[in-house]
């Protein structure tokens, strides 16, 4: 009689995914621990099920990207996830791969529509975005041995899978130092909710350059909502209610920036004169706001390419002559200086 996967991970007492990983060739799971799960399917007469052999096979030849929309009327992501989209479908086709796009209802993390998909094959990998400091749709694919990379940073899952992501820290840093450099000293910070791990990261880079230029960390200058139009209108003027005001604002987004613009102009003070603005994370829409908003400009369509790159060099099947590996990578944001600071 057969053995299934769950009678190895018992026989040798190592987890289900631990095994998925080794017999799938995973590059996390160390040369002595896939060769004792070889040697044990081999001797127990280990044999996947058929969904396991279309994984491994790359039988759908298609990858599925979790797209979150976000709850509200404003559905923040296209001006930032299409161009990301197209460099990631591009590279995909070049190995024969189609990009499915899997969405859950507004506001869900998608836990159980990723469960659905890891758990019907009915993709060959998974992307994230949208990655939380604690992320548990990570420790589910890792712990599940299903490939997958992500569109940003998380402290789940180690470094046990390829990831690229932009130097939010960095780009914080850099907006705090450009102001200063125009005089500012009350500087606030707009971040989203949620527990998405950029946030934190661009709130590290500010705090930091705070800190190095003497300037006491306020946290009435430090608000942070939903991302898109309505958070930024709804927590901007939050931040402008202490009796010593912020003279400049750093947006961690371009739609959270359009909504606290607003709720600026509605109050008497206009972005680009009466208070400096900046984005990170500028897309097409900036520049056309009046003024045009000064951001931190990712490159989307090459960022995209590249996490394809990425995450078919950690599957055996595509690899290569080099064989699977995890590569992670960060990399810069290009700053657009326009009128608003």
């Amino acid at each position: 009689m057969a053995s299934s996967i769950h009678d190895l991970a018992r026989h040798l007492n190592i987890s289900i995914g631990t095994v998925s990983r080794a017999l799938n060739g995973r590059a996390d799971v160390n040369a002595d621990t896939r060769q004792r799960v070889l040697d044990a399917a081999k001797k127990l007469n280990y044999s996947p099920n058929q969904s396991g052999r279309s994984l491994r096979r790359g039988a759908t030849h298609s990858i599925a990207f979790m797209l979150q929309p976000h709850p509200g009327d404003q559905e923040y992501g296209e001006p930032f996830f299409i161009p990301f989209l197209t460099g990631l479908q591009a590279k995909l086709a070049e190995s024969g791969l189609d990009l499915i796009v899997v969405m859950g209802a507004p506001g869900d993390y998608q836990q159980e529509r990723l469960r659905r998909v890891v758990e019907t094959r009915r993709a060959d990998a998974v992307v994230l975005a949208w990655t939380r400091r604690e992320d548990e749709r990570i420790d589910y694919l890792t712990q599940a041995g299903f490939p997958f990379a992500t569109l940003g940073r998380s402290r789940s899952g180690g470094d046990a899978y390829p990831s690229l992501d932009l130097d939010f820290e960095k780009a914080g840093a850099d907006a705090v130092d450009r102001l200063v450099a125009r005089g500012h000293r009350r500087i606030a910070a707009i971040r989203p909710s949620l527990d998405l791990n950029f946030g934190y990261l661009f709130l590290t880079g500010y705090r930091k350059a705070l800190r190095r230029h003497g300037i006491e960390f306020d946290p009435e200058l430090v608000a942070d909502g939903f991302i898109n139009e309505a958070g930024g209108y709804a927590v901007t003027p939050e931040v402008m209610r202490p009796k010593d005001p912020p003279t400049a604002i750093i947006f961690n987004n371009d739609a959270m920036a359009l909504g606290g613009c607003k709720a600026l102009a509605e109050m008497g003070i206009r972005p680009g004169h009466d208070i400096a603005v900046i984005v990170i994370v500028d897309t097409p829409l900036c520049r056309y706001f009046s003024p045009a908003l000064t951001g931190f400009r990712p490159p989307l369509e090459p960022m995209g390419r590249r996490l394809a790159e990425m995450l078919l060099a950690s599957i055996p099947a595509f690899a290569g002559p080099e064989g699977a590996r995890i590569i992670r990578e960060v990399w810069p944001l290009e700053l657009i200086a326009r009128d608003s600071d």
